[in-house]
């Protein structure tokens, strides 16, 4: 059968070849920006601009206390499984008399609060926070309301913080922590930690793909963006504010710094400072046994929960980013805020890419009978393919580099594979995302939908399974 002058079989050849030429030009683009990552990268480490210091514990155990007094938010909902491991872990590990940890609560959570009342163990440092609504609201209503709770007890006591950390009622907190935060934020208004999502045994694919995408991003891409001077946007967790440019970002939003019509208010926490003229830090740091200086957690570990998870992300960085925060003016700031806001385009080259190894097999298919010849591929698309395969390879083996640090090369082995299953779970988190920016901009809510925690670091570090 003929359609303008063409057989089905090739039509079908041509839409193969013109989706061919499409996503191999997009996805050379993106494996270029890559490699100038890389290559910064790279240059940086050699001439001594990135570099991981190494910091003696028993120093910081010597210092008489903190600086000042320091504020930790965690906010939560129906987090009764896990809050209190992460409460009693953190008052063991920060043992300062100058910190005071708001724990946010709503009133018709009463499991989570329970656990919190029994973790706490008459502490008089942790300060129980109990939301006047029913929840769940929204994580950055959860932490004004925490906010709020910290300006009464200074307007009641006289005594100002001197820096606030975010953290996540699923967090294990590192001992040194704290006192480096302290210590960092004499020169910063805003200073992350890494994050290491550690492996499960229980989900070496899902999710243990974290371990992977957060070994690289924060050891690497974050540290990048420091060296040269980029706005570090939060994590959410292991991040610290100065007081003074919390207090701040409030005055500017009618005494709510916490972006409540966002879905990434940590995200665009970071970046509203640098905004204001604030300085921001990423400090990646070791101990003198080589213990990195971390936020440690287990993410989801379930398909529909870590599609809920990247759904949001990619919802409130990629979507939300373009309305609520613009565009840098400075060359690596846009850079940067291209390469966060990249995800639904990723998302709509990885559809294309799984459909044309599928029209691909089909097309050999209908060689083998004699239906149709594919053309020689031309010059520029055998070019675009082999950057790209090139591009893959050294793909692959920057993500094995990068888990293997952390991790081991057991885990910097099964990187590889995790690749293929980050790209399904991003797939369909990148339609999710685009349907709900839709609902949000016909005026739907923005709801806390958060993703269940089962498992604790601390829980297991004492079985002796976590390093």
């Amino acid at each position: 059968m003929l359609f303008a002058s063409f057989t089905a079989a090739e039509w079908f050849l041509l839409v193969q070849h013109e989706l061919l030429l499409f996503a191999a030009a997009f996805f050379a683009l993106g494996m270029i920006d890559e490699f100038a990552l890389d290559c910064t990268y790279l240059w940086c480490r050699i001439t001594g601009r990135i570099r991981t210091p190494r910091i003696d514990e028993r120093e910081l155990d010597q210092l008489e206390g903190l600086a000042g007094p320091a504020a930790v938010f965690i906010p939560t909902w129906q987090e009764a499984e896990v809050i209190g491991s992460t409460l009693t872990h953190m008052l063991d590990a920060w043992a300062y008399a100058q910190l005071t940890v708001y724990i946010g609560c709503y009133r018709n959570d009463a499991a989570t609060i329970a656990s919190v009342i029994a973790a706490t163990r008459g502490d008089p440092r942790v300060r129980l926070v109990v939301h006047g609504k029913d929840g769940p609201t929204s994580k950055a209503d959860c932490l004004n309301r925490l906010y709020d709770a910290l300006e009464e007890d200074e307007q009641r006591t006289g005594v100002t913080a001197r820096l606030i950390v975010l953290h996540d009622a699923e967090d294990m907190v590192d001992p040194a922590a704290l006192p480096l935060l302290d210590r960092a934020l004499w020169q910063a208004d805003f200073v992350q930690l890494p994050v290491l999502a550690l492996p499960q045994p229980d989900s070496r694919w899902i999710g243990s793909h974290y371990s992977d995408e957060f070994a690289e991003a924060h050891g690497k891409a974050l540290v990048v963006r420091d060296a040269l001077g980029a706005a570090i946007p939060g994590a959410g967790v292991g991040c610290a504010i100065a007081r003074g440019s919390l207090a701040q970002l409030a005055r500017a939003s009618q005494g709510k710094p916490f972006a409540e019509e966002s879905l990434t208010e940590d995200y665009e926490l970071g970046l509203k400072i640098a905004q204001a003229g604030g300085k921001g830090r990423f400090l990646r740091v070791r101990t003198a046994e080589g213990r990195l200086v971390a936020t440690r957690a287990f993410f989801p570990a379930l398909l529909d929960q870590a599609v809920r998870q990247k759904t949001r992300w990619m919802h409130g960085i990629a979507l939300q980013g373009w309305d609520r925060l613009g565009w840098g003016r400075q060359p690596v700031d846009l850079w940067m805020q291209l390469r966060d806001r990249r995800g639904p385009l990723a998302a709509i080259l990885l559809v294309i890419a799984y459909v044309l190894v599928c029209m691909i097999a089909v097309r050999l298919v209908l060689e083998q009978i004699g239906i149709a010849q594919a053309p020689p591929a031309s010059p520029l698309l055998q070019a675009l393919l082999w950057l790209n395969l090139t591009g893959l390879m050294l793909r692959f083996m920057v993500r094995f580099c990068c888990t293997a640090r952390e991790y081991g090369w057991r885990q910097g082995v099964l990187a590889i594979p995790r690749t293929f299953v980050s790209n399904i779970i991003a797939i369909i988190a990148g339609r999710r995302a685009f349907a709900a920016y839709i609902g949000t901009l016909r005026g739907a809510p923005i709801v806390w939908d958060k993703t269940e925690h089962r498992d604790h670091p601390a829980l297991v570090q004492r079985d002796g399974q976590v390093a």
